[in-house]
């Protein structure tokens, strides 16, 4: 074989190479799990009957109550019950085996967090736990009801105050 055919079949060889390499040790974007919308989902748990999704919290004005949405997805055979912890406070869901109990629906009522102490733009760290899984902290965000599929969720059916501030126009040079 000439040296000229074999110089060109190993440029093409290393080209194909660079090339398919760069696939390899690139992380595809489409495998990183992350929360679609607005509220978050908590990780599961090894031993964790229930699965909670889509998790968020429309505050009041003053940040002290707030309503916590969520959809809790119970996939086993019988009943459990989602402990919520938050600061000093606590709450329980019970869940009916193989339902989906959705907080803050059309037809389940959004479950009230007192002394959340978290206004509209922070978070409020909760702590997830059922079964005998260990529970999970998630940093839960915190809206208010300006936007429209909110509005009816803001605790005591109060609304937020939705002012957006005016933007004052630079002068130009």
């Amino acid at each position: 074989m000439n040296s000229r055919a074999l110089a060109s079949a190993a440029l093409a060889g290393l080209v194909v190479l660079g090339a398919a390499g760069c696939g390899a040790i690139t992380p595809q974007a489409t495998t990183i799990d992350y929360s679609a919308s607005d509220g978050v989902n908590v990780p599961d748990t090894e031993g964790a009957p229930l699965q909670v999704r889509n998790a968020v919290v429309i505050a009041d004005d003053e940040g002290d109550l707030g309503n916590l949405a969520a959809a809790i997805v119970n996939t086993s055979d019988s009943a459990a019950t989602l402990v919520l912890e938050w600061g000093d406070e606590s709450a329980t869901v019970r869940v009916p085996a193989g339902s989906v109990v959705s907080l803050g629906a059309e037809d389940e009522e959004p479950l009230l967090l007192r002394a959340i102490d978290s206004p509209a733009g922070s978070t409020l760290p909760v702590y997830f736990q059922s079964g005998d899984a260990e529970g999970v902290l998630v940093e839960v965000p915190v809206l208010d009801g300006c936007l429209a599929q909110f509005e009816d969720l803001v605790p005591g059916g109060g609304t937020s105050d939705c002012e957006v501030p005016a933007v004052e126009e630079a002068e130009s040079h």
